[in-house]
């Protein structure tokens, strides 16, 4: 029996909570940045010292990672037959892919090398909007043929024989984690050195102290944001539009079920799943999940939706 998302037909958003906590102990090691460290600032309702655990850009990269299995080189077992990118090297070895690149199709890998099959597809595709404006429905189109995932990541195709560099599509799945009434735990330690103590410490040698920065937090929550206005604003119809809603779902229950360790001092685990908006939607498991992605995707295959190759490699040459 198919799933039930009739409650989200009227829907803009589905909003989505998980509580976490650590999987042992109470600290935890939050994301970190360049020249600021942790991302902390002060709650505007009084909640205490908010801390990011994990950002937007970090987590998209988590939710597609559960979704890619290393082994097989392929998508995992109830995601095969979705349209991707492959790259390979000279040798015809895996290189990457544009579920994996931190640019998605967009990745130099695929568009900068000497192999040109994928640029000169999306120029030929796109050719249209080198001047006026950019026909975002068009462009959605073209990717579900070539790259799905990009539908729910979003993409930006920065170069100026496509559209001028125009072509974009932000987000459809977005996430982030964050701690609340956060707290420093601080500790450190020492790297030893029972031969030289004394040694060369910018060799690498000799005993050397340091200082480390855990956290302990009140709450700890993961946010997800499935814009299903975006989604339904495709026009893509509605076997795709459905295929899009329950891949998310899927990435989602995935990630909280095997994802969620973030760091070696960060290991998370889900103690409650909420659905706060709307609040009459119930969050399907992922066995079901995985049986109507199967449908799903032989659904779109069927109406021609996915082009003539699903996987397209390319050959990655300087």
């Amino acid at each position: 029996m198919p799933l039930d998302f009739s409650s989200l037909n009227n829907e803009p958003r589905l909003l989505v909570e998980a509580e976490l906590k650590p999987v042992q102990g109470d600290r935890f090691q939050p994301t970190g940045f360049p020249n600021l460290g942790h991302a902390s600032y002060e709650s505007p309702d009084g909640r205490g010292l908010m801390l990011l655990v994990e950002s937007a850009q970090s987590m998209a990269n988590r939710l597609e990672a559960v979704c890619w299995d290393e082994v097989a080189d392929d998508w995992v077992e109830p995601l095969r037959g979705l349209a991707i990118v492959k790259v390979v090297d000279e040798n015809d070895a895996p290189l990457t892919n544009s579920l994996l690149e931190a640019h998605r199709i967009n990745s130099p890998y695929i568009l900068e090398g000497k192999d040109k099959t994928v640029l000169d597809l999306l120029k030929a595709r796109l050719a249209a909007m080198e001047v006026g404006r950019v026909d975002l429905r068009e462009l959605a189109k073209v990717l579900l043929e070539f790259d799905t995932n990009a539908l729910l990541h979003g993409v930006f195709l920065a170069k100026k024989e496509l559209a001028g560099g125009r072509l974009r599509l932000p987000r459809s799945l977005s996430s982030f984690v964050e701690a609340e009434n956060a707290r420093v735990a601080a500790s450190g330690g020492v790297k030893n050195d029972s031969v030289d103590p004394k040694g060369d410490t910018a060799k690498g040698f000799g005993n050397v102290p340091f200082s480390r920065d855990e956290w302990v937090a009140g709450r700890i929550v993961a946010y997800f944001n499935l814009d299903l206005r975006q989604v339904r604003a495709f026009g893509l119809g509605g076997e795709v539009e459905r295929l899009l809603v329950t891949l998310a779902l899927f990435k989602i229950r995935r990630l909280l079920l095997e994802g969620l360790r973030l760091r070696t001092a960060c290991d998370l685990d889900v103690t409650r799943i909420t659905v706060t908006r709307p609040e009459a939607f119930d969050l399907p498991s992922l066995a079901d999940l995985e049986k109507e992605l199967a449908g799903l995707i032989e659904a779109v295959e069927a109406e021609g939706l996915f082009g003539e190759r699903r996987v397209l490699t390319v050959k990655y040459r300087k």
